[in-house]
């Protein structure tokens, strides 16, 4: 059934996969660890501000110190639960279940999956292939994205998807393994055109002077 690389099937399972991985409350706060990291240099500033001023007021460097890494590690602590719940909602992968003819579908999310579904709660799945292509003389080569809408009874979810194939193949995928179960499966195609660079505009008035000016 599964004949698109998005699209894996299991014994139990057909899924649609979004980012490899494990999912699971623990892994998700551990990942977040790493990237937390940044928000002490992103607010480096402010603490910076403090130190300063703590200098002018007299305080002694030791003070100063240990005053700048509690505020680092209060940056820290706050930044990985900020970062730790706001990636928590994001979507790995789709299950549908069983793997031939699906009744049920569930998402799995950083933190976890979510509970089981009927298949006809999902109304509608719509794919949008997004392709920039480039103006008359442009060296760069086209961008496509694809994005992915599931249209649920009550919600939508709105995910980019990795993009590397054939956006008609992962729709005639959906549609045979979901089409059985009423569920529609949309692709659109948008295309548009790279915008041109605009010239310096100070060099474009200076060339119009000189052109005028000659001219006389």
């Amino acid at each position: 059934m599964a004949t698109d690389p998005l699209l894996r099937q299991g014994p139990e399972s057909t899924d649609l996969v979004l980012r490899v991985g494990p999912a699971g409350t623990m892994w998700n706060v551990l990942t977040s660890a790493g990237s937390a990291l940044f928000t002490p240099l992103a607010l480096g500033v402010p603490t910076l501000l403090v130190a300063f001023w703590m200098a002018l007021a007299g305080a002694r460097a030791s003070t100063v110190f240990v005053v700048v890494g509690v505020i680092a590690g209060l940056e820290y602590l706050i930044g990985w639960l900020a970062l730790a719940f706001s990636r928590a909602r994001d979507i790995l992968r789709v299950e549908f279940a069983p793997a031939g003819v699906p009744a049920s579908l569930r998402l799995v999310r950083a933190a976890g999956p979510d509970d089981w579904l009927p298949v006809k709660t999902l109304r509608e799945v719509r794919l949008t292939h997004k392709v920039v292509e480039p103006y008359q003389g442009d060296y760069k080569p086209a961008v496509s994205t694809l994005a992915l809408e599931l249209v649920l009874r009550g919600a939508r979810e709105r995910l980019a998807l990795p993009f590397g194939g054939d956006p008609q193949r992962l729709a005639d995928a959906l549609e045979a393994l979901l089409g059985p179960a009423g569920v529609v499966v949309e692709l659109r195609t948008e295309r548009s055109t790279r915008s041109r660079p605009q010239p310096n505009s100070g060099w474009t008035s200076g060339g119009s002077a000189s052109a005028g000016s000659g001219g006389g």
